[in-house]
């Protein structure tokens, strides 16, 4: 039966795990054992100037999934165990030595987020309500304003502006506004 377990790794070095955990497969003949490699990220973009930037993301920093052909009692076989543990920059299985598997469900979880986060970019900075931000581009750039609600769907703001002395509702998409520092208000 197959059984999807999580490692841990040294933080930063999730490929370099991956790349070598691909070579130990093909070098020790595992491949019927450990049948799948699996590093979730997800693409964020942000804008640095006028150009819109895309880089990814893990999403969970320090760990690597495995899928791992146990036997029929749902252990691992002890030449895998080992094969994985003793890879460069591996600490160890999560839940140590007698490792917990992830349920169906979890696993289902991870893939429906990779799979998400695969058909739509995610902005790089969240917002929340009563946040200031600076408008980017447009008829309204420079003016600064109140994130007055956020729709993490659409990736927009509505932002409350001071026009001509009145407060005015505009709705403008994640990438238009950055973010204003404290220091920057004053």
């Amino acid at each position: 039966m197959k059984q999807w377990y999580f490692i841990h790794t040294y933080s930063g070095h999730e490929n370099k795990v991956v790349e070598s955990l691909h070579a130990r497969i093909r070098d020790m003949e595992l491949d019927g054992q450990i049948t799948e490699v699996l590093l979730p990220k997800e693409t964020v973009v942000e804008m640095r100037g006028n150009k819109r930037i895309e880089s990814s993301r893990m999403f969970y920093p320090g760990y690597v999934l495995v899928e791992i052909e146990c036997d029929e009692k749902g252990k691992i076989p002890d030449n895998v165990f080992h094969a994985i543990k003793s890879t460069p920059k591996v600490t160890g299985f999560l839940g140590g030595k007698q490792p917990t598997p992830l349920t169906q469900e979890e696993v289902d979880q991870i893939v429906r987020n990779i799979e998400v986060a695969t058909e739509k970019p995610k902005p790089k900075f969240t917002y929340q309500v009563g946040e200031v931000v600076r408008i980017k581009s447009g008829p309204f750039a420079s003016f600064t304003g109140k994130v007055e609600e956020v729709n993490e769907d659409k990736n927009t703001l509505k932002v409350s502006i001071t026009i001509f002395g009145r407060s005015t509702p505009y709705e403008l998409a994640f990438l238009e506004v950055e973010k204003v520092t404290f220091a920057e208000e004053e």
